[in-house]
């Protein structure tokens, strides 16, 4: 019977593409047949500086990124690429949420671990979309924002829960139906249906992320809304940049007051 934080350290570590889709997958297998160890001392975590990427796509700054047309070929290429290596680091991001916070009771590993198989299954279907178009993953140059944000709050789960699903990932709830929208006006239907599929399963990440945040602060005996602006103050200072997506941040667990102030910042 594998551990499932012993899978979790070799998906982590592996700087191959393919090992940590297979893993993902077998061990939701595992999970589906029973078949999981859950005993989290069998595999004490490694820092955050020990997980690996693959070689390839070379990360950069954010400002380097290029900016192409969505009307051509190489814009919808860039786009997708974008897309998919957001979707690649959450899956390294939901396997660390699990394998780093050993306190957390057995339904938190088990939620994140769900989260994993379908950020691998999103990626998947990006993956097949940019080889539709004659390229693939790795073949443009990608940023790891999100990468320094898990190992910013690899020091506390409630960091982590806030910045990670409920500030980083909230973003693509913002974002992701404007870039449909764009998809839809210039016919790539084949694209928006990935879109659609991947928006909808990420309001219940970031949702996953509110009820964690939620159960952390409960038994802590904090003030949610405080601890999550301090939280943004301490960490993400003048990044809380909007417009924002009230609907689909109220579904994934945002609350009024959370919002108003949001748009305040």
């Amino acid at each position: 019977m594998p551990n499932l934080f012993s899978l979790a350290e070799q998906i982590l570590t592996s700087p191959d593409v393919e090992t940590k889709l297979s893993l993902t997958h077998e061990a939701w297998r595992f999970h589906l047949l029973g078949g999981l160890n859950l005993e989290t001392e069998l595999c004490p975590p490694l820092p955050t500086e020990a997980a690996r990427f693959p070689v390839r796509p070379i990360l950069v700054d954010p400002r380097e990124l290029p900016k192409r047309k969505l009307t051509s070929t190489e814009g919808k290429v860039a786009l997708l690429h974008a897309v998919a290596h957001i979707e690649f680091s959450a899956i390294q991001l939901a396997w660390d949420h699990l394998y780093r916070f050993r306190e957390m009771p057995t339904q938190y590993f088990l939620d994140w671990l769900s989260v994993a198989e379908e950020e691998a299954q999103h990626f998947a279907m990006l993956r097949e979309r940019l080889r539709d178009f004659g390229a693939d993953y790795g073949d443009l140059p990608a940023h790891a924002g999100l990468w320094g944000i898990a190992t910013e709050t690899a020091y506390d789960v409630l960091a982590r829960m806030a910045l990670v699903p409920r500030f980083m990932e909230a973003r693509g709830l913002d974002v992701t139906p404007g870039m449909i929208v764009k998809l839809q006006n210039i016919g790539d239907n084949d694209s928006v249906t990935i879109l659609e599929c991947i928006l909808s399963d990420e309001v219940g990440h970031v949702a996953l992320g509110s009820r964690w945040f939620q159960w952390i602060c409960d038994r802590r005996g904090l003030a949610s809304e405080d601890e999550y602006f301090a939280l943004i103050d301490r960490h993400m200072k003048g990044q809380a940049r909007g417009p924002f997506n009230w609907e689909l941040r109220r579904l994934a667990g945002f609350s009024e007051m959370e919002l108003t102030l949001l748009e305040k910042r």
